[in-house]
């Protein structure tokens, strides 16, 4: 498999070279020069496969004879080794839920797929480094920390916007040592990744190796399409069209579940549901692409003025409107509304939703209206306890801790403060 830049003025290059560049010379996302339908069989049979075997037939494509088909099993199988349950929250509404890996994020599985086929390219060459740039607006940076700790020859430097992340997100970032940085940024998500994609094109850091283990990079974002796959596995049977809503900033998440749908997989619609940072929503009304600098709410891991991975949905798509008007829709919502949603689920339901998954459950209801015979899916993307402080004071009740955030509480957290690109240019010339 080849990856092209979708700027188009760089050179198509391997799995392998697009993981560990990140980015393309010419500031552009990697994208995958064919996408192959997987066979009528394959959905006819799901039911019967693992979760596991699914994956691996999805992703294979995508890394082609870059990693032997035995060693990017284990990969998959290594990746999954934690449950995607399933919860129906009202009638014919379900809450599909992402949040049951190490760091109680959806995110630990792009991390995860990302740091073994890291790990498996450096095995050939022992002396093999790199260092992992991430930007995070909340749940990737622990993701990515977790996922590479003590992985040999990586080194892993994350950026987060200071006070803009919650404190156990934070706790998640700061507190592994060993191979993992962090350091607190004076401003917004957008200022953060400025800076990551600004020291990817600097040629004074080319001898570090440089990449992103954002969703920007092609590992961490592919293998985040599992989760619509066996989504469906599990409500094949119901025999009705799918319509799935996901919280959106960085738009890393549903531009999988795109691309799972080019894959065959039936998929209904789409949509893309953000808070008060709408871009997307905007776009789709006038057609004119027009970011404005990121504003911070409730949902904090949605805070993005500007989504990097829109560019590969409208890649998806062909740019074509009338595609994105059949298929795709966004929607955003203000934090009272958010709050609201999470106060009357608990009060009929029973569910404790934090910020994100009240977004997407406000706009899966929102689409509903227009699919009255559908199944909707909503994603739960973080463990409300990650979010207890908003949590708490809109329920009046404790969000049970897990154990391995007790743990976490009781560790110290290290990070440096920088300002401006210069500064983590220095950090970053320290390093080696």
């Amino acid at each position: 498999m080849e990856y092209y830049s979708l700027h188009r003025k760089s050179p198509s290059v391997t799995f392998r070279n697009a993981v560990i560049q990140g980015l393309a010379p010419d500031k552009g996302l990697y994208f995958p020069k064919s996408i192959t339908p997987l066979g009528r069989h394959f959905f006819e049979d799901i039911e019967q496969l693992t979760d596991e075997e699914i994956a691996f037939q999805a992703i294979r494509q995508f890394v082609g004879d870059e990693i032997p088909e035995a060693e990017l099993r284990n990969i998959v199988s290594e990746t999954l080794s934690f449950p995607f349950p399933l919860v129906e929250v009202g009638k014919n509404v379900f809450s599909l839920e992402l949040f049951h890996g190490p760091t109680l994020a959806f995110k630990d599985v792009g991390a995860r797929f990302m740091a073994r086929c890291v790990g498996y390219f450096n095995r050939a060459d022992p002396h093999a480094r790199n260092t992992v740039l991430v930007a995070t607006s909340g749940d990737t940076g622990g993701a990515v920390a977790s996922g590479f700790l003590n992985v040999p020859g990586v080194e892993i430097v994350i950026l987060y916007p200071d006070g803009k992340v919650s404190d156990i997100q934070e706790r998640q970032l700061t507190t592994y040592g060993r191979n993992i940085s962090a350091l607190r940024v004076d401003g917004v998500f957008d200022d953060c990744q400025a800076m990551v994609k600004a020291a990817f094109l600097d040629p004074d850091l080319a001898h570090l190796n440089l990449t992103s283990a954002n969703s920007i990079n092609v590992a961490r974002w592919l293998p985040q399409m599992f989760y619509f796959f066996f989504a469906y596995k599990r409500l094949k049977s119901l025999g009705r069209p799918l319509v799935v809503s996901c919280p959106s900033g960085n738009f890393g998440n549903i531009c999988a579940g795109v691309l799972a749908k080019k894959l065959g997989l039936p998929i209904a619609h789409f949509v893309a549901s953000t808070n008060a940072n709408d871009t997307v929503p905007r776009f789709l009304k006038s057609w004119e692409y027009d970011p404005k600098p990121s504003v911070e709410t409730l949902s904090n891991a949605m805070d993005v003025g500007n989504p990097s991975n829109f560019i590969r949905i409208r890649e998806l798509y062909g740019d074509d409107k009338s595609k994105f008007d059949t298929e795709f829709s966004s929607y955003p919502f203000s934090d009272e509304e958010t709050s609201d949603a999470i106060q009357i689920i608990f009060e009929r339901f029973g569910y404790v939703l934090e910020p994100h998954g009240a977004v997407a459950y406000l706009g899966l209801q929102k689409e509903l209206a227009r699919f009255p015979d559908a199944v909707g899916i909503f994603l739960e993307t973080a463990h409300p306890v990650k979010f207890r402080e908003i949590a708490e004071k809109i329920l009046s009740f404790p969000i049970e801790v897990p154990a391995q955030i007790e743990e976490l509480m009781r560790l110290k957290k290290v990070s440096s403060r920088i300002g401006d690109y210069g500064q983590l240019k220095s950090f970053l010339l320290k390093q080696k």
